[in-house]
């Protein structure tokens, strides 16, 4: 007969203190337990966060004729309510930090629901513009929230063998919610789209009374006793969880007196410079490689090339997800630096093509196949982005930063990626006007540099527990 869980946690923290003496000494078995129905379900209910920020993404592309039509707005007004979800942004990532160290990962997960929520149903019963523009300014903060606390959280309670895979699901979630909302908006009216944009939130909202809080927020807390129960859960009730309960407590218990000065000057300190140049390097490298200028400004592309935008569109949708699928399988495989490492030099090739299909274009050069070129070359560079570049610098972030210093490291480093957004976003039209092919040229060789920097200054934290990768990197 097994032993009833109760008596089984007692236990577990009886064992923690022996396991912690003989993880130095001893090799141990590293398996972390098996994907349990919980962890998938709490995991789903994070992501459905990431899937509200997709709707929001793609939402004003097909919504645009419809709102102006219907509620007489001018392309100035529509221009700033799109814009508008980057401020709000801004706003989410400033506190998003902060407010996942103070309320817990979930805790902040409720917040960023209650504004998504709330800002969908602001747009779908909007009759005048400025109720418009605080329904996307509230999305914009929810998008900045689950930007930093859905990677964080997924890190945080996966399993190490699978911690990669589980976090690159954050890029094929975006990526397909993207995807779809361009589909049902295509035959849907811009506020039954709104409405239908809610369901993410329904099922995260749903989702958020049943899930457990993050073990490792919960010890850092002091609250051991609630980590280990919500470890077990995670992990399942025949599952033996002394060993990575024991990495949890001696990594608390080393980081203790830190907990005791202020966070922020931490980061300041010589030992978390390699962690905080590597994580905000990397969403620097993503943002003004050009992500937003592709992503934000496809239909333009398409339109000045003479590729025809609707198939372009699609296609790339469809490309993204299956790429985004094909990230999902190997990034557990071939580790974290060595597909950052491809994905830069595709990053840098799609710029290069599409940057000298224009080039050639302008010279009236090899006219009859600018189209063609130039859509490979969108879809070369989105290939980089599914396989490495959208989702493996946050997942290094969420892995890389210690606990006692990751709200304040998460809050600088996702408003950094937010401003970089706004940069490219705002700057792309009048680059594009400037030069078709410069602006391209641009995101090359900013895409080259950042090869250099991969393979420089980013570690390899593939199969290693977050304790260890995080007493590396701040030796």
């Amino acid at each position: 007969m097994g032993e009833e869980p109760l008596l089984q946690k007692f236990r577990i923290q009886e064992d923690i203190e022996s396991a912690k003496r003989r993880l130095v000494n001893e090799d141990v078995d590293d398996s972390d337990g098996p994907v349990t129905f919980i962890l998938l379900f709490t995991t789903f209910t994070a992501l459905c966060g990431t899937a509200s920020y997709g709707t929001a993404a793609g939402f004003t592309s097909p919504a645009q004729s419809g709102m102006m039509a219907g509620l007489n707005l001018s392309l100035a007004e529509f221009s700033f309510f799109g814009s508008i979800l980057t401020i709000g942004g801004l706003v989410g990532a400033a506190m998003s930090g902060k407010l996942a160290d103070l309320l817990g990962r979930r805790g902040a997960l409720w917040v960023s629901n209650s504004f998504c929520m709330t800002g969908w149903l602001m747009i779908a019963y909007s009759q005048a513009a400025w109720s418009l523009d605080i329904g996307r300014l509230f999305l914009g903060v929810a998008a900045g929230l689950s930007c930093y606390v859905v990677p964080v959280y997924i890190v945080e309670i996966s399993p190490k063998q699978i911690r990669g895979a589980f976090t690159a699901v954050n890029a094929l979630v975006m990526s397909s919610s993207v995807s779809i909302t361009l589909l049902v908006g295509s035959v849907a009216s811009w506020k039954t789209l709104a409405l239908i944009s809610t369901v993410p939130c329904v099922l995260e909202y749903v989702g958020l009374f049943f899930i457990p809080e993050s073990p490792r927020w919960l010890s850092r807390n002091g609250r051991v006793k609630e980590s280990v129960a919500a470890l077990q859960r995670l992990r399942g009730n025949n599952t033996n969880i002394t060993k990575e309960a024991a990495e949890i407590k001696i990594h608390m218990e080393n980081l203790q007196e830190e907990f005791k000065e202020d966070c922020f000057f931490e980061l300041f300190k010589p030992r978390y410079s390699r962690v905080i140049s590597v994580g905000i390097g990397l969403l620097v490298l993503q943002q003004v490689g050009g992500l937003s200028g592709y992503t934000f400004y496809m239909s333009s592309i398409f339109q000045k090339s003479g590729f025809p935008n609707n198939l372009g569109v699609s296609i790339a949708s469809a490309v993204q997800l299956v790429t985004s699928i094909l990230g999902l399988i190997i990034v557990d495989k071939y580790g974290r630096r060595s597909l950052l490492t491809v994905a830069t030099v595709i990053m840098c090739m799609g710029s290069l093509i599409t940057g000298l299909s224009f080039l050639f274009q302008s010279y009236a050069l090899l006219s009859n196949y600018t189209p063609v070129s130039t859509f490979i070359g969108v879809l070369v560079f989105f290939v980089s982005i599914t396989v490495g570049i959208g989702g493996i610098p946050w997942v290094m972030v969420s892995e890389m930063t210690p606990i006692n210093v990751k709200g304040s490291a998460g809050t600088l480093c996702n408003v950094t990626s937010w401003s970089c957004n706004w940069l490219v976003s705002y700057t792309f039209n009048f680059l594009f006007q400037w030069s078709t092919s410069g602006v391209f040229f641009i995101y090359s060789i900013i895409s080259g540099l950042g090869i250099l920097f991969v393979l420089k200054m980013v570690p390899e934290t593939r199969g290693r527990s977050l304790e260890e990768i995080q007493a590396d990197i701040t030796r």
